[in-house]
């Protein structure tokens, strides 16, 4: 597994805070969602603004920092909550085998590209599977199963 990480920086920082408080308050930008999961040693709530993503009637979150601090609490905790105003969706996570992370990949960078492309240094939504299967195992996916 790879330990790829990308710290923020404080324009991401900025950015980041922004779309935490306009999803909190129920406008989301371009339908993100504020992610919350147990921390895995003190179980407190933690949160961060997120892009899930539909593919093929399955719902995904694609950490494209990285191994961040939300992936690794979400595979201890299993699953969380995403959050828009006054709404919570408790739901279930399932981590993805690297092999089936291409079509995900490529659809996330269809959609989320003018966010977070450059978090992919240089591979987008017309790479090669062979080359998005390369990069996998950098980029965590979950898919998120509802528990209404």
């Amino acid at each position: 597994m790879s330990d790829r990480y990308l710290a923020p920086t404080g324009a991401d920082s900025v950015f980041n805070a922004v779309v935490g408080f306009l999803t909190r308050v129920g406008l989301p930008l371009a339908g993100s969602r504020v992610l919350a999961v147990r921390g895995r040693s003190s179980g407190e709530w933690r949160t961060t603004p997120v892009n899930p993503l539909r593919v093929a009637g399955s719902r995904y979150l694609v950490a494209p920092r990285g191994h961040t601090q939300w992936v690794r609490n979400m595979r201890v905790a299993g699953g969380g909550e995403l959050r828009k105003g006054r709404t919570s969706e408790p739901f279930t996570a399932v981590e993805i085998a690297d092999a089936e992370k291409p079509p995900i990949l490529r659809e996330y960078l269809r959609a989320w590209a003018w966010e977070v492309g450059r978090f992919f240094e240089g591979v987008d939504k017309d790479s090669s599977d062979e080359r998005l299967r390369e990069i996998a195992p950098g980029f965590p996916v979950f898919r998120i199963e509802s528990t209404r």
